[in-house]
């Protein structure tokens, strides 16, 4: 197994959590900001679904340029927010899924016009600006949520907010 094709299992179990996540973005919030200075809610949650689509960007080019024609997602529904997440989840796996360990350890390289901001092997691209950057932002939404009142869903267990809680056996002595 190569070192791509051993990341999908924790690649599949991410993207499940951030998509339980992302299910969750309420369209009435989408304006909503903890600070000035932060991301609105709506916001976050198309950066989060838009970072899913730099695994297949990552994979399948050499470098990025920031002062190119991105333009940040900015979801106005739950369906775009969804369906742009699902075909980068889909594109990322789709890519990691065909990625040789020699691909993996080439050199990646971040710019911003022309000028390099960090460069590093594909494997640790994806493992850092990829996959915990979601898990960052993807924390950072359920705090928004518990801010507003929306349920926080359970990822590497259940949360606070279910009701499935394991609760331990009283002992007496």
């Amino acid at each position: 197994m190569g070192i791509a094709q051993s990341m999908l299992g924790e690649f599949d179990n991410e993207m499940a959590s951030t998509r339980r996540t992302l299910e969750r973005v309420p369209v009435d919030k989408l304006s909503w900001k903890p600070d000035p200075k932060s991301m609105s809610m709506g916001r976050l949650a198309g950066h989060v679904a838009e970072m899913v689509g730099w695994g297949a960007m990552v994979l399948s080019t050499d470098e990025f340029d920031l002062a190119g024609e991105y333009k940040p997602l900015e979801p106005t529904s739950q369906e775009q927010l969804l369906s742009e997440f699902d075909k980068n989840a889909k594109d990322a796996r789709t890519a990691l899924e065909k990625t040789t360990d020699p691909q993996m350890m080439a050199e990646w390289k971040l710019k911003m016009n022309g000028n390099t901001l960090m460069a590093m092997p594909r494997v640790a691209m994806v493992r850092s600006m990829v996959m915990n950057h979601i898990i960052h932002h993807r924390a950072q939404l359920t705090v928004y949520f518990r801010l507003n009142g929306v349920p926080v869903p359970g990822l590497y267990g259940p949360s606070a907010d279910e009701n499935d809680m394991p609760v331990a056996a009283e002992t007496t002595a």
